[in-house]
């Protein structure tokens, strides 16, 4: 059963809530088309500064169309915030200060002090605060979780072309912030005690690619690589534990689990004492005896209608979302140290290497004296 269906269920005899979406861009339009099948939903407004978007939405869902958020007050019990990054704070801190439920997009907001703002506001608002990192409700993430305990190396590659969206952010909090979330869940308990990075800017001002290095106090280390200038899109990530390697494609999505046999966990295997027609055969067959491969199950699934079921649900029954405000604000400090990393890092500035195509990168992050713990599974709703 889906999380839509779940829903569904828990929510019979249940008013519906009443829900609108802030920003109707491409991605806004989906989040208002996808609330309109939702049991337990009912989308009554949409919102956006710009006539043409707002009017184009208010006829193709047949709801009010405002152009300021505020006139939302006493209308709804919950809204999606699409808009850009740089209005999360203060669109989510004015909303839950009356009261409404949020669901924000990636990030969660454009820097750790207001992210922080926003989970304060949420804790005193007794409101629901979910951010949207959709790839916690990937099917292909989904099937690998349960085989998952606690990772050792996680190596990530996220890229794509460059959109024209998001601009107001740099590529670590528009597409590295995924994969961010995705090992703050991994990573329970564990302080994260070093980052390292390196990025370039290419069409502005702020990075388009970017690489980073974490490490944790449990030994965890993590490689991330985001680009969108890229040639090709790629979202993939391979995740070592003491037992098992898993690999995911997110975009298929697919995912795979590789189980080393029990002479190779313990050391005993002894690859020169082969004769060379084992050593051929093992080659022949991929290594298939050593190294079993399993193709997980991955069930089909709409991603983000099950993230605003859950969205939805979280409200209906007071339970935690899957991913909190807190989870997100995790990701943005990590994202935050990740950009200062990239910005302390010093380029050898001669002639040859200073051109148009590749430059430095501004920032004004500054990191925290000390790292938190992640995925820290205690922590209250918003």
């Amino acid at each position: 059963m889906n999380q839509a269906d779940s829903m569904h269920s828990e929510s019979f005899g249940s008013p519906p809530l009443k829900m609108a979406v802030v920003g109707v861009g491409h991605l806004g339009r989906i989040h208002a088309r996808l609330i309109q099948s939702i049991p337990g939903a009912d989308l009554v407004a949409v919102v956006d500064p710009r006539p043409n978007a707002r009017s184009e939405a208010s006829r193709e869902f047949q709801v009010l169309g405002l152009e300021d958020y505020r006139q939302l007050y006493g209308k709804v019990d919950a809204a999606v915030i699409a808009a850009p990054t740089r209005l999360h704070r203060s669109l989510g801190q004015d909303l839950l200060l009356h009261g409404i439920h949020i669901l924000v997009e990636k990030p969660l907001a454009g820097s750790r002090d207001q992210a922080r703002e926003l989970v304060a506001a949420a804790a005193r608002s007794k409101c629901v605060l979910q951010v949207g990192h959709i790839e916690q409700f990937n099917p292909a993430w989904l099937a690998v979780r349960p085989h998952l305990r606690r990772p050792r190396y996680i190596e990530a590659e996220r890229c794509s072309g460059f959109s024209f969206r998001s601009t107001d952010i740099g590529v670590v909090h528009d597409l590295m912030i995924h994969d961010l979330d995705l090992v703050v869940s991994l990573a329970r308990g564990a302080t994260l005690q070093d980052i390292q990075g390196l990025g370039v800017s290419v069409f502005g001002k702020l990075e388009d690619m970017a690489q980073a290095r974490l490490q944790f106090s449990d030994g965890l280390v993590v490689n991330l690589t985001a680009s969108r200038v890229g040639f090709r899109t790629s979202r993939q990530m391979t995740i070592f534990d003491a037992t098992a390697c898993a690999r995911i494609d997110f975009s298929v999505p697919s995912a795979e689990l590789v189980r080393p046999q029990r002479q190779l966990l313990s050391g005993e295997f002894d690859s020169d004492s082969l004769a060379d027609e084992e050593k051929q055969r093992l080659i022949d067959n991929s290594f298939a005896d050593l190294l079993p491969r399993t193709i997980l199950e991955v069930e089909p699934q709409n991603a983000l209608l099950n993230e605003l079921a859950d969205f939805v649900s979280s409200i209906q029954t007071g339970s935690m979302p899957r991913v909190s405000g807190q989870q997100g604000l995790d990701a943005v400090e990590i994202a935050d140290g990740v950009v200062e990393a990239i910005h302390q890092h010093h380029w050898d500035d001669d002639a040859g290497s200073h051109g148009a195509m590749f430059r430095s990168t501004q920032s004004t992050i500054v990191p925290p004296a000390t790292w938190p713990a992640m995925g820290n599974t205690t922590r209250k709703a918003g």
